[in-house]
This record gives structure tokens, C-alpha cells and sequence, in this order.
């Protein structure tokens, strides 16, 4: 059962990683405009399908190697729970990533890093809203090698969207919360109604 989910997982992650290296290529095919038109151009109508398609899409190679490796990592770790848990996550991260670069940013932003950001955050923190030591050790693993990358939320480097990876970030603190409520809630219909509680 744990090796076909990791199989799963590989492959999953491959495929992500896959499709946004597929989209790079058409992009260079298609021309520089094909960033404007479809990345996410902050508090203008026509930059909000940005926020759906921006996230595939990046500006040059260095862009695209640096978002590749973390995602396939990271998506593999996130999707051993189970492929709708891995949905939630990513859909949570990818919205409020867009949103928040579209309500806040300062130009025009492509590239997943906010869904990279988003799903180390939802490894940091669901060993906490879980209460399980397996997951807060993995984190504690992830943070010593990963954890440079919580720089990014801040405005350091001129040029790198800041706003994506913190609203990504707390998308994924945000599937955090809502998947370990949704656990809380089976565990306690499996167990049935306590003592103390309306059977009704």
C-alpha cells in the first residue's frame, strides 16, 4: 500500500514538474508576450487569469531550476497523505498566492514559487495541528535544509515576488488548519457521539 502511494506520489510530482518545464518551452515558442498575457498583472482586470496560469509559467531557465527541485520534493512529501489532501494544498496555496500578488504586488509575476512556498509551509506546520511526532520531525529535517527559503516571504531581493511566497505560505498554513479540522471531524464520527454529546 506504501509503496504504490509513493509510486503514485513520484509520479504525480514528475508530471507537475513535466508540465510547468512543457509550458517554459511553448512560452519561448509564443514569444515574451505570452508572460504578460497570461502571468498575473496586479489590480488589473486582465491580470487575474494570471492567477490560475502565471503559476506555470517562468521567466527564464535559472527561474525555472530553482522552483523545480523544491516542488518535486515537496509535492512527493505532501502527496504520501493522499491525493485530495495534495489538492486541497496546492488549490489553497495557488489561489492565495495569486490573490495576494494580484491585491499587493508591484508588477508583473509569473513562476510556482508561491505553490512551492505554500506547500513547505503546509510540511512545517501539520505535524503541530495533527499532534503527530513523525510529520514534526520530518519538518524539523525540511527546516535544516529548506529553511533559507523563509527569506523569501520578506522584501530582500529586488526582482523576486515577496508577496507570492508569503501569501503562499499562508495558503498552505491555511490547508493546514482546514485538513487537520477535517481529520478531527472523521476521528470523532468514527468513534460516534461521547457521553456527552447529542446523539442527534
Amino acid at each position: 500500500m506504501l509503496a504504490k502511494r509513493a509510486r503514485t506520489a513520484l509520479y504525480i510530482s514528475l508530471g507537475l514538474a513535466a508540465l510547468i518545464w512543457a509550458c517554459y518551452f511553448v512560452a519561448l515558442l509564443i514569444g515574451p508576450s505570452s508572460l504578460r498575457e497570461f502571468g498575473v498583472l496586479p489590480r488589473r482586470l486582465e491580470g487575474l487569469d494570471g492567477i490560475l496560469f502565471g503559476p506555470l509559467l517562468h521567466a527564464g531557465i535559472n527561474h525555472l531550476l530553482g522552483n523545480t527541485l523544491p516542488l518535486v520534493v515537496f509535492s512527493f512529501l505532501t502527496l504520501l497523505e493522499g491525493v485530495r489532501r495534495y489538492a486541497v494544498v496546492i488549490a489553497s496555496s495557488w489561489l492565495a498566492s495569486g490573490l495576494g500578488v494580484w491585491l499587493f504586488g508591484g508588477g508583473l509575476t509569473v513562476g510556482i514559487s508561491g505553490v512551492v512556498f505554500g506547500l513547505f509551509a503546509y510540511l512545517m506546520v501539520r505535524g503541530i495541528y495533527n499532534r503527530d511526532i513523525l510529520q514534526l520531525l520530518l519538518a524539523g529535517v525540511l527546516f535544516l535544509i529548506y529553511g533559507s527559503l523563509l527569506w523569501g516571504v520578506l522584501p530582500v531581493n529586488i526582482g523576486v515576488s515577496w508577496q507570492a511566497h508569503l501569501f503562499g505560505a499562508a495558503g498552505g498554513v491555511l490547508a493546514a488548519v482546514l485538513l487537520s479540522r477535517n481529520r478531527q471531524n472523521r476521528r470523532t464520527s468514527k468513534s460516534g457521539p461521547s457521553r456527552w454529546e447529542d446523539p442527534l
